[in-house]
């Protein structure tokens, strides 16, 4: 039985490479990243990470560092679950989700590598193993871009081998919306996968108005149309808007999960890996949407994510989130005509550059 010894916790700024933007968020110049690493008495180390955007990434941290490491040091590392339960029961009264399965999720992350490690295998056959080959889609975070712009960066998207792409929608005046969604479908031609995303802007009946106007775009899904804790507004987009509606990052439980897939306001469940309870809540949340027929999208960190989806049937496309971590990762994941390869190396396989990393502005 290995023992887990230690526990250590850092927080990063992480620059992002240009201005993204989009209806809910504002403009985003950076992100946080909290990252986890776990000794066992092996000298075995599994690593996990989680994010925040703008805001609250101290928060986790603290959380991690004062109280989870607590009811982590001296238990059995190889119990996943029960120190899944301890954590979850641990931050309780003061969590039932946001914070809390942010910094859940990390130290489940890091849980999950280092078991997987230990085993000489990669995650994705420790999670039973599909397919290693992942459909995965571009997601710009681009409400502001100039058309011109998009447009540009929709041709670098599939330079860089995608065949499938995301783009942002929210805008005050509908027609914006409308207009740049007509541009974006004539430059990428019939048939090419097109999603956008309004990060929760509308209201219900706003949200009803542009999927009317998007109807002759032949869109693969609208997603976040409104904000997630309207579930009833919800079913009646999915029941009435006709389009799909992928739904979910900011879900923080499976049984917000439960809720919203079993009064139909959602088509497409989209958990993150970062904050749904790490990969233990990604595959219960799997398993959900699996049991209703659903197909599995995802949200953020491709890089961890796709191991979930390397082993689920019913995956659908993964998002390769705008705020990539290739800079600092020693093998970043590469996109081959369309699809992104889970990696055989042992447990995640994501090496992060500690060194790097410390280099930058801290929070």
């Amino acid at each position: 039985m290995a023992i887990i010894e230690r526990v250590r916790t850092d927080l990063y700024r992480v620059p992002l490479a240009h201005h993204l933007t989009d209806s809910t968020h504002g403009v985003m110049m950076d992100f946080e990243l909290i990252t986890v690493r776990i000794e066992d008495s092996d000298g075995a180390t599994g690593v996990g990470y989680t994010y925040t955007v703008n805001h609250g990434g101290a928060a986790v941290a603290m959380m991690i560092e004062r109280d989870l490491s607590s009811c982590l040091i001296g238990a059995d590392a190889d119990r996943i679950e029960q120190r899944w339960q301890d954590m979850w029961w641990c931050l309780h009264y003061a969590g039932r989700g946001g914070h809390q399965t942010s910094a859940i999720s990390a130290v489940d992350i890091a849980l999950w590598d280092l078991l997987a490690t230990k085993a000489s295998l990669p995650l994705w056959k420790i999670f039973g193993g599909f397919n290693p080959e992942v459909p995965v889609y571009a997601g710009g975070i681009d409400l502001e871009f100039p058309t011109e712009k998009l447009l540009a960066q929709a041709d670098s998207f599939v330079e860089q081998g995608f065949r499938a792409i995301k783009m942002k929608v929210g805008r005050s005046d509908l027609r914006e919306d409308v207009a740049r969604v007509a541009a974006m479908r004539e430059h990428l031609g019939e048939g090419f996968p097109l999603m956008v995303d309004a990060n929760m802007k509308w209201s219900v009946d706003e949200a009803l108005r542009a999927s009317r106007a998007f109807l002759p775009f032949d869109l693969t899904w609208i997603e976040e149309p409104t904000i997630p804790d309207d579930i009833a507004g919800n079913a009646r987009i999915v029941a009435h808007g006709q389009h799909a509606i992928a739904a979910g990052e900011n879900l923080h439980t499976i049984y917000d999960f439960a809720q919203s897939i079993n009064a139909g306001a959602v088509t497409l469940p989209e958990p993150d890996v970062s904050n749904i309870g790490g990969y233990s809540g990604f595959r219960k949340v799997a398993a959900l949407a699996e049991a209703h027929n659903l197909r599995l999208t995802s949200h953020g960190v491709h890089d961890l994510t796709i191991h979930s989806l390397a082993a689920a049937p019913h995956r659908t496309y993964m998002e390769a989130h705008g705020f990539g971590l290739d800079a600092f990762i020693a093998e970043p994941m590469r996109i081959v005509d369309g699809f992104a390869t889970a990696p055989d190396r042992p447990g995640h396989g994501v090496e992060l550059d500690f060194d790097g990393l410390g280099s930058l502005d801290k929070p």
